[in-house]
C-alpha cells in the first residue's frame, strides 16, 4: 500500500498531543485526564453505581473497579451503601473530589483557551461543534444529563 496523508492521524495526532497537554496541567492534582472525566461525570450523575458509571464510559466493570479503587485511595470518591439496595454500593464524590474538581474545570477552560489562541475563536468553536457531532455520529455520548 503506497504511503498517503490520512486524515485520521491528524486527528489522533492531535487528540494524543492535547491529552498529553492536559496531563501536565493536571500533575500536580495528582489526576490523569480519564480519572477527570470520571470526577465529572460523577458530579452530574450524582450518586452512582460502578456499573452504572463503567456502562456510561463504555469500560468493563473490572477497569471501572480499577479506576474507582484508584479514586477512593487518592480520597476523591467516596463508597456508601445504596439506600435501595442492601448488596450494593454508590459512588459519590468526596469534598477532596469536589474541590479537585472545580480544578479540573479550570484546566479545561485553559484547554478552550489554549485552543483558541492557536485556532481563532471562530475556528476553535467549530472545531468543537464538529467533534461533538462526529461523537454523536459514532454513537458516543457524554455520561449524565447533556451539558454541550
Amino acid at each position: 500500500m503506497p504511503k498517503q496523508g490520512f486524515a485520521f492521524h491528524a486527528h489522533l495526532h492531535s487528540g494524543h498531543l492535547l491529552e498529553e497537554h492536559l496531563r501536565s496541567r493536571l500533575t500536580g492534582l495528582g489526576i490523569s485526564p480519564r480519572q477527570a472525566r470520571v470526577l465529572d461525570a460523577m458530579d452530574r450523575m450524582g450518586p452512582v453505581s460502578q456499573v452504572a458509571l463503567a456502562r456510561a464510559f463504555n469500560l468493563t466493570a473490572a477497569s471501572m473497579s480499577t479506576m474507582s479503587s484508584r479514586l477512593i485511595e487518592a480520597g476523591l470518591i467516596d463508597k456508601v451503601r445504596n439506600p435501595d439496595s442492601t448488596r450494593g454500593n454508590l459512588l459519590t464524590l468526596s469534598a477532596r473530589g469536589c474541590d479537585a474538581l472545580g480544578k479540573v474545570y479550570e484546566a479545561w477552560a485553559d484547554m478552550d483557551r489554549l485552543m483558541d489562541a492557536l485556532l481563532g475563536q471562530p475556528k476553535a468553536h467549530q472545531l468543537a461543534a464538529l467533534t461533538r457531532e462526529l461523537r454523536d455520529a459514532l454513537g458516543g455520548q457524554p455520561p449524565g444529563p447533556p451539558v454541550d
